[in-house]
């Protein structure tokens, strides 16, 4: 999938849906045999291996119930669609797919065995057996912006983007709205590096951004060597991102936000077995559990706790919307107006940057 595939998703959501079935079509089950196709290493300390502690947690909850097996390190693209064809022919009742760019292979491959469960994770593509799953990514970045907002000192963060689709633009600009409700003054500056984990990348990205006079960076990529350059260089701190990297950086890292995906997997694992699977989409958050906040680090002072700790309850109550307005973007036109909030299907289409984002390159 290239990456002008990828900026195709600039749509409301269902507009490129397939219809859904009302009701299960699949037979009650003694056992499932779940699949997961991971477009990274289980080994890379974030997403990935946040997605494998989710199928960790199913075999854990049902015993001799399941048998599961996984294939990491798939690329976005025709190879995609081969090992879901195998992990069919395997017999695998129920399927995961777990990045965005496996979409059009989900899509194809559950036509030829709609007798099988798939569900894509951050996807949008439906069909009668390919259901959606999402996590709300955005709002651990409203806490993570209101720590930067604190205690940068120099106003200025970096952003190290993979791709600049909705799910990783709604996070760039959730961030920047939260830093600067506390510094209005707040900008930050992201990089996309065209994939999702590679180290060097990363590293040489954040190296670049803190020459420049950064002196917090955020990431919307997989592994912590974006946080072991802010360790090395001695900048104020970073994020973890899908899973808690204080262990490469316990001085570093302020605070994490961490995907915990087992409880949806174990749902649809259940629902498989009961012969109660249907497909669904779900975009869960904070509220769900979906998403959690890692612990604060030792650097980040009990008022900076106390405010970040007040935006990540606030969201989980409702009392609390970054995307509520008067929102303008980075040229200066409103975009949302005074207490309107933008939809779910206008964040999972966003294609512009808010105030405080510089243009990337």
């Amino acid at each position: 999938m290239t990456l002008t595939r990828r900026t195709f998703v600039k749509i409301s959501g269902a507009a490129a849906a397939l219809p859904l079935l009302g009701t299960s079509a699949f037979a009650q089950l003694e056992k499932v045999k779940i699949g997961f196709v991971y477009v990274g290493s289980i080994n890379d300390n974030g997403y990935n291996y946040a997605h494998n502690q989710g199928r960790i947690y199913v075999e854990e909850h049902l015993g001799d119930k399941v048998e599961t097996i996984f294939v990491e390190n798939v690329p976005e693209g025709p190879d995609c669609e081969r090992v879901l064809r195998e992990l069919a022919q395997q017999g695998c009742n129920l399927i995961f797919a777990t990045s965005f760019g496996f979409g059009d292979s989900v899509i194809k491959v559950a036509q030829q065995f709609p007798d099988i469960a798939f569900e894509h994770a951050t996807g949008y593509m439906k069909a009668d057996n390919v259901g959606l799953y999402n996590a709300r990514f955005y709002e651990g970045r409203v806490v993570c912006g209101t720590v930067a907002g604190h205690m940068s000192k120099t106003g200025k963060a970096g952003y190290i983007g993979s791709f600049p689709i909705p799910e990783v633009v709604m996070g760039i600009n959730s961030f920047v709205l939260a830093a600067r409700k506390v510094n209005p003054d707040f900008t930050i500056k992201p990089v996309y590096i065209s994939t999702w984990n590679d180290p060097a990348k990363e590293a040489d990205a954040a190296r670049a951004m803190i020459d420049q006079g950064i002196d917090i960076i955020a990431q919307h990529t997989d592994g912590p060597a974006a946080l072991q350059v802010a360790a090395e260089r001695g900048i104020i701190g970073g994020f973890g991102q899908g899973a808690d990297m204080s262990a490469f950086a316990p001085d570093t890292q302020l605070t994490a936000i961490i995907d915990h995906w087992g409880p949806h997997y174990l749902a649809s694992a259940e629902a498989v077995l009961a012969g109660t699977w249907v497909a669904g989409d779900t975009w869960e958050g904070l509220k769900e559990n979906v998403v959690e906040m890692g612990p604060y680090g030792k650097k980040v002072p009990e008022d900076v706790v106390a405010a970040a700790e007040a935006t990540r309850t606030g969201q989980i109550d409702g009392s609390f919307n970054i995307f509520m307005g008067p929102i303008k973007d980075n040229t200066g036109v409103e975009r949302v107006a005074a207490g309107v909030a933008l939809t779910d299907a206008e964040l999972l289409s966003m294609d512009w940057y808010v105030e405080g984002v510089e243009q990337p390159a």
